[in-house]
């Protein structure tokens, strides 16, 4: 061994037994801070409080990416802190968290990516049995889809908030990315091609171009159609994130092939109580009016007279009533604020019945999801 190669290798060696040094400080400091966990946990418990607390989070997050001298990476950084609160949260008081099944959904990734994967996930067939789920205690938090930046609301999520009393806790928005799968080994070996409606129709130019002969067959959700995918070997191809091909065993035929590549979708997580404390950047409220001229255009007139901005306003039917509406509607504050008073008691005057969904923190934006 010449000098230079054995100077290498010792320092090396130095810089090794350096970082086993740190990661034995990193381990212990992680061990006292379980500890505290598990007493918030008692504290919380004694108090009745909740556990997931998304403001307390989000300002940790925003303190720590501040006060961040490098060289680690803010992505990096959020990354593990993400992991850490998932633990904490789980020592205090493991929480159900339930979304629309079965693993390897995008829902899925989205609670996994945002909660972490200390989160004791449970996977549910419908929309419908989330809501019921956290309306009825048989689970804490919920994560739904409400729309994509491509296709939409997802309308059937609105019309479960008018059907059942939970309440909005925090916000995400997810980058998706499509890749198709399949047990064939090549695309003129595909024959159909399954997902989620929505996927579907985000990757549509795309499979009209390549695969225009292949039938199109909706399913109930991406996972579900990568399970059929990998029990069929007769061209069966699925649309999804790239993650089921390997949980279920089939080849990646092609990447990216979303139609456009600014492809978002805004999840929000539910629960069965307002959130607490912290400072709230949005609010949700679900509202109709009364049947007369102007009288929509009055709801708008007293959040704007007041400065408030809406971000989003979406109509459904209500349900039992023909050519009735409910709105769903998005401010830019936290309607829970005492100085809001007169506005909400303004909205409940203009309004034929007003419901406030939530106050919560503006959601991050997370690009793992291919």
């Amino acid at each position: 061994m010449d000098q230079a190669t054995d100077k290498n290798a010792g320092g090396l060696a130095d810089l090794r037994e350096r970082i086993d040094a740190l990661d034995g400080r990193i381990v212990d400091l992680l061990n006292q801070r379980a500890a505290i966990s598990l007493a918030v946990g008692r504290v919380k418990s004694d108090a009745q409080e909740q556990i997931f607390k998304p403001f307390r989070e989000k300002d940790l997050l925003t303190r720590l990416v501040r006060d961040n001298p490098g060289p680690l990476p803010e992505k990096h950084l959020r990354a593990i802190y993400r992991e850490i609160l998932s633990s904490s949260r789980t020592l205090q008081r493991p929480e159900r968290v339930v979304f629309l099944g079965p693993e390897g959904t995008f829902s899925h990734l989205a609670a996994q990516e945002y909660l972490g994967h200390s989160a004791q996930l449970t996977p549910k067939t419908t929309f419908e049995e989330i809501f019921r789920a956290v309306s009825e205690g048989a689970a804490e938090l919920g994560v739904i889809p409400l729309e994509n930046s491509l296709q939409g609301t997802v309308g059937q999520n609105v019309d479960l908030f008018m059907r059942y009393p939970v309440h909005i806790q925090a916000e995400l928005y997810c980058r998706i990315s499509h890749s198709l799968m399949s047990r064939a080994v090549s695309l003129d070996k595909v024959t159909s091609v399954s997902s989620h409606p929505k996927a579907l129709e985000q990757c549509m130019h795309w499979l009209t171009e390549h695969l225009p002969k292949a039938r199109l067959v909706p399913e109930n959700s991406t996972a579900a159609a990568a399970e059929q995918a990998a029990r069929d070997d007769s061209g069966a191809a699925v649309v999804g994130s790239a993650q089921l091909a390997a949980m279920h065993g089939l080849n990646v035929l092609a990447e990216h092939i979303e139609d456009l590549p600014d492809n978002w979708t805004r999840f929000l997580v539910i629960g069965s109580a307002p959130s607490q404390g912290g400072n709230r950047d949005k609010t949700s409220i679900l509202f109709t009016t009364p049947d007369r001229p102007g009288a929509l255009a009055e709801v708008l007139n007293t959040l704007a007279v007041r400065g408030i901005n809406l971000t989003k306003l979406e109509s459904r039917p209500f349900r039992g009533e023909r050519w009735k509406y409910v709105f769903f509607a998005d401010v830019e504050c936290d309607l829970s604020k005492a100085e809001y008073d007169s506005v909400l008691a303004q909205l409940r005057d203009k309004c034929h019945t007003l419901r406030v969904l939530g106050s919560y923190p503006a959601g991050p934006h997370l690009e793992t999801m291919g």
